[in-house]
């Protein structure tokens, strides 16, 4: 049955639970668009295009969001209970922590559940819209994106480069223009200056040259008897074709067999068959080996055996001369080397499937490591927020900011050396975990106690008799 001291701490937990997420959301779609603000912008994207992307990429971020909410949420509400007095009163009343704690925990693991179906079935078709939709952004060809000093390439049969544009973004100077088009080489437009500008379908875009040449060769191909022709002019119209500028549709089959895009059950499945086609890789290498190079199945001791008995050693010496050693060496350097090729493609054949088999782990175990840190960093923030008893957004965001970058830092890391092949998925991915359960555990058992462990008074009560003594 629901207490009203129940309904009063998850009225308190709900509204900051809210607004934070819905911040820490803001926060990390800004992140993104900054980190891809120069692939966006000149793109000539529509409304419904922008809208959908910030809706996939919102939805992508959720997993990250819930834990970060969880944390400065959880220390508001017991900052906010602590400041006022109110967790004074309901331990005086004989309440411990862990009971008015129960509420919130309980929401925390439902939290948590739905974070984990959130990583499991909707956020990997939301990645793949994603990327499907990324990549169509990007490949997209500005009209505009044409900056000073750099060749441009992304018109199809030509490169473009400009010295300098005005203002206006209109009048260009210094122009060089290469034409890929011709089969002998490339054709050259040498410019002072001129205007460029799109049409009013968005169709074309031209180039209104000014006092400038134009170089081309003409001839056989591949042959020395060629005719340059070198053209000098005051005015010179060219124009390029800006259809293949509008974005098109991706197909999603591209990108589906990434691991971020599979649930648990279709990485089982994945994990299970690189496994197998692995071992059958490695049995059959096995069985080459054995086949070519009968020699290592011997033990060492024959070996040993052949090389003491000197008289052997004299006898093959007497038999085998030179052109039948010759022979032999041949053999020997030729099957050498088809074993080496052969070795080295299974070599990098087999660091493909464990660089494929630790990134299909690393996914697997994200769906687990995201959920569970909204209950590890809530048992973290809860304690901490009674211990420090500060409410608003001042001091419990310090705190926040302070254990999500670390919790952030250690996910970063494991994960970076999951890929690595420096730790096992199972123990790069649980490393922030592994370190920061012991400080939720370390934080309630102070918060249990009433430990003064942010109290600045206590601190200075502590360092003025450490004077004292020193003093006598």
């Amino acid at each position: 049955m629901i207490k009203k001291l129940d309904l009063l701490i998850l009225r308190a937990f709900v509204g900051p639970f809210i607004a934070t997420f819905l911040i820490s959301l803001f926060v990390l779609i800004m992140q993104f668009f900054w980190l891809y603000i120069d692939d966006l912008v000149g793109k000539g994207l529509d409304f419904n295009t922008l809208l959908y992307l910030i809706g996939v990429v919102a939805i992508t971020w959720v997993p990250l969001a819930l834990p970060l909410a969880l944390l400065i949420s959880s220390i508001m509400t017991f900052g906010n209970l602590g400041e006022t007095f109110e967790i004074v009163a309901i331990k005086s009343a004989g309440i411990p922590l862990l009971r008015f704690m129960r509420p919130l925990l309980i929401l925390t693991v439902f939290i948590s559940g739905f974070a984990f179906l959130c990583a499991n079935n909707i956020i990997p078709v939301a990645q793949l819209k994603f990327e499907t939709l990324k990549h169509d952004i990007i490949l997209k060809k500005p009209a505009f994106d044409i900056k000073e000093g750099v060749f441009y390439n992304k018109i199809d049969g030509y490169v473009l480069k400009i010295g300098k544009k005005e203002k206006d973004d209109s009048t260009i100077r210094n122009i060089v223009i290469y034409e890929k088009n011709s089969v002998l080489q490339d054709n050259i437009l040498l410019a002072e200056s001129g205007i460029m500008r799109v049409t009013a379908d968005s169709k074309f875009l031209e180039f209104v040259l000014k006092n400038g040449w134009r170089y081309q060769e003409k001839g056989a191909r591949y042959s020395h008897n060629t005719e340059l022709i070198r053209m000098g002019f005051k005015e010179y119209k060219k124009v390029f074709d800006l259809s293949s500028f509008t974005m098109n549709k991706s197909q999603e089959d591209a990108f589906k067999y990434d691991p971020k895009m599979l649930s648990i059950r279709q990485l089982n499945f994945t994990i299970d068959s690189i496994n197998k086609h692995t071992r059958t890789n490695l049995k059959r290498l096995n069985d080459e080996v054995n086949i070519n190079l009968p020699f290592t199945r011997v033990k060492d001791s024959a070996w040993q055996h052949i090389e003491k008995n000197k008289k052997a050693q004299r006898f093959i010496a007497r038999v085998h001369n030179d052109s039948i050693n010759r022979i032999i060496s041949n053999q020997i350097i030729a099957k050498a080397r088809a074993m080496t090729t052969s070795l080295t493609e299974n070599q990098d054949m087999l660091k493909q499937k464990t660089k494929s088999l630790s990134l299909h782990g690393i996914e697997w175990h994200r769906k687990f490591t995201l959920s569970v840190a909204c209950l590890v960093l809530f048992l973290i923030g809860a304690p901490l927020g009674s211990i420090i008893r500060k409410g608003g957004l001042g001091t419990p965001l310090v705190f926040a900011i302070i254990f999500f970058v670390i919790f952030h830092l250690l996910n970063t890391f494991g994960e970076k050396f999951s890929k690595e092949a420096v730790l096992p998925p199972y123990i790069g991915m649980w490393l922030s975990t592994f370190v920061l359960i012991p400080i939720g555990a370390f934080l309630t058992y102070k918060a249990m106690k009433d430990s003064q462990l942010f109290n600045q008074e206590a601190y200075y009560r502590f360092f003025n008799k450490i004077r004292k003594l020193i003093k006598r």
